[in-house]
């Protein structure tokens, strides 16, 4: 039995975990507690050695991705719920040191890095600004395959939190259509009113304000794919002569006079230092007295902002291999922001738990649909996006990360343009 073998069997003996292994050479080795079925399938002795090599998070990603560690007979969820609760410093001084030494020395003789490059999401250019270097960024991600989408969205295809009510349920498609409606609502929409929707995805929401709400909208997006299947969907509700889709950045947009906008899920990509430059940009192109709706994940403030920039291993994977450029904020720099820009902010909502739901419920679409995932993308990119999507779900149900819906208006001198309590937003059904 070759000495990593005989480390895991220990490993597992000592730590009473509750998931086991199958192994490169056929060998199982069972769960030392409890009866699940989960088992970590290492495919080649070759793990191991890159995981002594380079203990990292970044390393798991990667081999994952190859397909070489993985789990079988149940979820990135059940392999978070069985993780071994114990300190390692002490399993390793229980293991003993012949051990351990004797496995490492095996260890460093065995090849097999992982092939999968790196990710370079993180690089510091890509969080310039500038229009060339967001396109670049949003294609990286939006750009993979409408149809890949198709897999796991709601039939209207949006690609941002939903909103459950009355409670947490499995339906998607009616939460994605509830929160649609919910933004209509927050921004006061009514006939003949002018919206403008920044990172407007595959067209869901200016095509629900313009058929229940009757204003006429203007999408915009960075993303070619998504740019022309939400002009399809335009044509085909017969909604051409109200609704527009423009692959433009937004600050690019000419002087505008919207009477609302609203920012969904794309804020995330602007990064920290353009900020101040993304909210003039809003400001400018609003109205005075419109109402502006920003809707942004973010994570928990820090003791300074120094502190705050620094990236956590699971947030700078995120950023290296799915969301290129991507910054989170906090919700007190986002008000902060929205006020330095001459905002009025009237209202926060926290929505932390319904991304928790929305992102389990992609991950266990897309789960389903696997076979289909990995003919049109890769059984290598399908992986890492099962990884992300379960990902997210536990890092929004712990905490980590939140998400916040902020109402503003462009500041202006008497009446606001909000009624004076919320109850409008709960006792309406959508205008016709």
């Amino acid at each position: 039995m070759a000495p990593s073998e005989q480390f895991l069997r220990r490993v597992s003996e000592l730590s009473d975990l509750r998931f086991g292994f199958r192994l490169w050479n056929g060998a199982e080795i069972p769960p030392s507690a409890g009866e699940h079925p989960l088992r970590i399938r290492i495919a080649d002795e070759g793990v191991l050695a890159s995981l002594l090599r380079s203990p990292r998070l970044d390393t798991v990603i990667r081999l994952h991705a190859e397909g070489r560690l993985d789990w079988e007979d149940g979820t990135i969820f059940d392999l978070a719920a069985l993780r071994p609760v114990g300190k390692p410093g002490a399993l390793l001084k229980s293991l003993g040191v012949i051990p351990l030494v004797r496995t490492a020395l095996h260890l460093l003789t065995v090849p097999g890095r992982p092939t999968l490059a790196r990710g370079r999401g993180d690089d510091a250019r890509l969080k310039r600004g500038d229009a060339a270097t967001n396109k670049q960024n949003i294609a990286h991600h939006y750009d993979v395959s409408n149809e890949f989408y198709r897999l796991f969205l709601d039939p209207e295809m949006v690609y941002t939190c939903a909103y459950y009510t009355p409670d947490f349920h499995d339906d998607i498609a009616k939460a994605q259509r509830d929160k649609l409606d919910m933004i209509c609502r927050k921004l006061r929409l009514k006939p003949g009113g002018r919206h403008l929707d920044i990172g407007c995805g595959w067209g869901a929401l200016i095509c629900h304000a313009a058929m229940h709400y009757g204003v006429s909208a203007v999408g915009v997006t960075l993303s070619e794919e998504q740019a022309a299947l939400a002009r399809e969907k335009v044509a085909s509700l017969g909604l051409s002569d109200r609704v527009s889709v423009q692959v433009i950045d937004y600050n690019d947009l000419e002087e505008g006079s919207f009477d609302t906008i609203s920012s969904i899920g794309m804020f995330e990509a602007v990064g920290i230092d353009n900020h101040q430059k993304y909210f003039k940009a809003v400001h400018r192109l609003l109205k005075p007295g419109g109402l502006y709706l920003h809707h942004a994940i973010s994570r928990p403030a820090k003791g300074s902002d120094n502190e705050f920039r620094k990236m956590r291993a699971e947030y700078r994977a995120l950023v290296r291999y799915i969301f290129p450029g991507g910054e989170l904020d906090h919700l007190g720099m986002s008000v902060a922001n929205l006020e330095r820009a001459r905002f009025e902010v009237h209202d926060v909502e926290a929505w932390r738990m319904h991304y928790a739901r929305t992102t389990r419920l992609w991950h266990d679409r897309l789960l389903e649909r696997r076979a289909e995932a990995e003919a049109r993308i890769g059984a290598e990119k399908t992986r890492m996006w099962l990884m992300y999507l379960g990902g997210c779900s536990l890092a929004f149900e712990r905490g980590a990360v939140g998400i916040f819906q902020t109402l503003a208006s462009r500041k202006s001198k008497g009446f606001l343009p909000v009624p004076a309590t919320r109850a409008d937003l709960y006792d309406q059904a959508p205008s016709a």
